[in-house]
């Protein structure tokens, strides 16, 4: 191969005859694109930039001056007082380098890239995804938050504007947090159809603002019927050639040191302003000077190769050195594309040279890739990487410096240090969950509580001393514990026959739900219980993926109170270690909708403080008899056998504490662990004998789902109305005081005043616990006709310490 372009064929000739593929557009379209086969299922060709210095080596020059002159462009458009209020937003990995140029042209604006390396303590800002590519999850992560808080221009730059839906995406969800009047798009060649430039259109309409767009050309890609699966058919004929010629084994590696400014970042992963730009200017021909005289003597052709989402300091240390040393310099970078190689002038990907990720990424190992370089007649690369990525899978015999070393006489390592963003002042790390059997008699990798253990703190009070000081205002429910509830002999009977008769029931609710959140939520959803009723739900929805289809969805636990929100810090731990789009809340059972109202209130508030976005605040549930949600297993309300009992059925954890003495601004809720009442535990009873009924109902479930398509699961909210409607009738004014569903009567009953349970005339087996407690502590059950739920509690409205019962008399418990 003599030259990495094309040989005075047009790159793109190849793909085109072969596929049928066309490229229509401007006059010097070709001039900048050629194609490739992509391996990947879900496009078939790849537009291979000239000018990009990804794929193709350039001069680094030609690079950052097409990215400089469109940034002018921008700036000419905006004015210059509109251009110092703008931020310019990059794309990884591919755009990095062209976003930075571009800033660089507009000159008055900080900048910002996408990233898909998250940071230990960097809470992401917002995030997208990029529905084509290889990797299509990107999150942004500005080390200072208030970077895309303001309201001035938005400028997104891409390499290539296909279809337009990641900069849709982009801007949906940013708008939605913080709305903007203009947005600009800029990108070297614009291949929109006219149907996907119009659906713009629309969508610049629908949110108010105004999106002009920016490109070197444009055109368009002609499509033939099929494409995909020829292209796939292409890829798999020719994979075996895709191989690398001629390797020269022996090439010497050497390091440089560079002398990066102390604290410069390394590029835009957390944001770059003016002010680092001017410090890199003045840096720039000290540390080129350094890489020009490590440079072997007789230096003739020499590639700066930069990695991944670094291209922005390589492309410069490039052409600063360039322009200073007589040898003819290119610049490309490496990259998670995987793309089909051919050894043909008239394809874009000549060669390819494959190498193990060495930067331990989030999303696990994988291959890495440089095309282009071998067989280019380099003698001399110069690797350019961050510290992060200087690991020993760099240096091993099959990273990235031993094959460039096969293919090359002379390779000079350079490592820019990564910059570490300055985090707020708060405990870098969380404490890690807390799990079994230490904390809870569940299976260690089973469920992680984001609690702080509080065994060792006294914090049961009576019931009636409880009631009295929550309704009195003196005292927030979430500040004490109730006295756990130890069932008698009779009950537990019931409570187990309750567990026979309704397993098939629940393993059906479970599978149900569990397929719906699998479907609709899509890749690995992380599953976050909401303690404590919502703890053994997530469990068997765990259980139920991993034993259908071998997938262990990562499982945790974490509080909500009642007018305090759910816990802030369980979700800085959970943005930290998870996508936050990945999270699903579970919960047991719905009554009125407190908790989901409760839940989207807290989320909105936590994105507001934090600048966090991600977190969908809808429930999955087991049971939906309020209609307060959209994914459920059921919306009948019936006996789910795990509400019969407090902790005893729920690992040993107590319900949730929140109280000041004990958590702080930067601690977990708190809960305690029963340790004493192992001999009652039936936690793990109650998970094996519904799990045990998921082969059984597999068709059941899968006929249920099939359908739900067809339904409409819109959240009607008649719980909400009906406990209006109770809480008026019976005098008690407070739709606090009424608990919906066989669920929340059943709470009522074990650790409230409960003041009369109204029942659905012709309620069976479903209330025989009800009417068993309700027995046991002097409380009526009234029959009501058209009752929407099978039971309500109700608490009693005026509970002084010798007012327990209907009769406003004591009761014995």
């Amino acid at each position: 191969m003599k030259n990495a372009v094309n040989d005075g064929v047009w790159s793109g000739t190849w793909v085109a005859r072969r596929l049928g593929v066309e490229l229509e557009g401007d006059e010097h379209l070709t001039d900048l694109l050629g194609m490739a086969l992509r391996r990947n299922p879900k496009r078939a060709h790849l537009l291979v930039s000239h000018v990009l210095g990804k794929h193709v080596p350039q001069s680094p020059a030609v690079v950052h001056g097409h990215g400089v002159r469109l940034g002018h462009r921008v700036r000419a458009l905006l004015g210059d007082a509109e251009a110092a209020r703008a931020v310019v937003l990059g794309y990884a990995e591919t755009a990095t380098g062209l976003g930075h140029s571009v800033a660089d042209g507009l000159a008055l604006a900080p900048y910002l890239h996408s990233t898909r390396r998250p940071v230990a303590g960097v809470t992401p800002a917002g995030g997208f995804e990029e529905s084509h590519s290889h990797a299509t999850s990107h999150l942004l992560l500005p080390e200072d938050p208030a970077l895309l808080a303001g309201d001035g221009p938005l400028v997104l730059v891409d390499d290539e504007f296909s279809t337009g839906n990641t900069v849709l995406n982009t801007i949906r969800e940013l708008h939605a947090r913080h709305p903007r009047r203009r947005y600009v798009v800029v990108t070297l060649v614009d291949m929109r159809s006219a149907e996907d430039a119009a659906r713009l259109d629309r969508f610049a309409a629908e949110i108010g603002a105004r999106v002009d767009l920016v490109a070197a050309a444009s055109g368009t890609v002609r499509l033939p019927e099929g494409v995909l699966e020829k292209g796939q058919a292409l890829v798999a004929e020719h994979e075996r050639a895709d191989a690398v010629p001629g390797a020269v084994p022996g090439g010497e590696v050497s390091r440089i040191e560079l002398g990066w400014p102390a604290g410069l970042p390394d590029g835009g992963r957390h944001g770059f302003t003016p002010a680092h730009r001017a410090r890199l200017e003045a840096a720039l021909p000290g540390m080129a000077a350094r890489i020009a005289d490590a440079l072997p003597d007789g230096s003739r052709r020499v590639l700066v190769l930069g990695f991944e989402e670094l291209m922005y300091a390589p492309l410069r240390l490039a052409a600063e050195l360039e322009r200073t040393v007589p040898a003819e310099v290119r610049y490309s970078t490496t990259t998670r594309s995987p793309v089909l190689a051919v050894d043909d002038p008239g394809y874009a990907i000549r060669t390819r040279l494959a190498f193990p990720a060495h930067d331990d990424p989030a999303d696990g190992p994988g291959e890495r890739y440089a095309y282009n370089v071998a067989g280019a007649g380099f003698d001399t690369v110069v690797a350019v990487v961050d510290s992060a990525a200087d690991t020993p899978a760099l240096h091993a015999p099959d990273g990235l410096l031993a094959r460039l070393a096969a293919h090359a006489p002379h390779v000079l390592l350079v490592v820019v240090p990564a910059h570490e963003p300055h985090l707020p002042e708060r405990p870098a790390m969380l404490p890690e969950p807390l799990r079994g059997p230490a904390f809870s008699s569940y299976a260690p990798d089973e469920v992680g509580w984001l609690l702080q253990d509080l065994s060792g703190v006294s914090l049961e009070a009576p019931t009636e001393e409880r009631e009295e000081a929550v309704q009195n205002g003196g005292a927030h429910y979430a500040e004490s514990l109730p006295v756990e509830y130890q069932p008698s002999e009779r009950y537990q009977a019931l409570f187990h026959a309750a567990l026979t008769t309704s397993a098939d029931r629940i393993a059906r609710a479970v599978g149900v739900v569990t397929e719906t959140v699998l479907t609709e939520r899509g890749g690995t959803p992380v599953l976050v219980s909401l303690a404590r009723a919502g703890t053994p739900v997530g469990v068997l929805m765990r259980r139920w993926a991993e034993q259908r289809y071998g997938t262990e969805l990562p499982h945790y636990a974490v509080s909500i109170v009642r007018g305090r929100g759910i816990d802030a810090n369980a979700l800085r731990w959970l943005a930290a270690h998870h996508d936050p789009r990945d999270v699903v809340f579970v919960d047991g059972w719905t009554g009125k909708g407190a908790i989901t109202r409760e839940l989207a209130a807290a989320i909105e508030e936590f994105e507001r403080v934090e600048g966090v976005t991600g977190f969908d605040p809808e429930i999955a549930v087991l049971a939906d008899p309020g209609s307060c949600v959209r994914t459920y297993g059921t919306r009948d309300d019936f006996l789910i056998p795990s509400a019969c009992l407090n902790s005893t059925v729920s690992g040993l954890i107590s319900r949730t504490v929140l109280r000041a003495d004990l958590v702080g601004p930067d601690d977990f809720h708190g809960a305690k662990f029963y340790r004493e009442l192992a001999d009652a535990d039936v936690s793990v009873a109650f998970l094996d004998a519904v799990s045990a009924r998921f082969a059984e109902v597999r068709d059941e479930v899968d006929a249920a789902v099939k359908e739900l398509p067809a339904e409409d699961r819109t959240p009607t909210w008649e719980g909400w109305r009906a406990v209006e409607r109770i809480s008026e009738e019976y005098g008690i004014h407070d739709v606090n005081l009424v608990k919906p569903g066989v669920g929340e009567t059943t709470r009522v009953l074990l650790r409230r005043v409960p003041w009369k349970i109204l029942a659905k005339a012709g309620a069976g087996a479903d209330l025989d616990h009800v009417r068993l407690l309700a027995e046991q502590r002097g409380v009526p059950v009234e029959e009501v006709a058209d009752l929407p739920y099978t039971c309500v509690g109700l608490i009693h409205p005026k509970y002084t310490r010798g007012a327990t019962g209907a009769d406003g008399r004591a009761v014995n418990v």
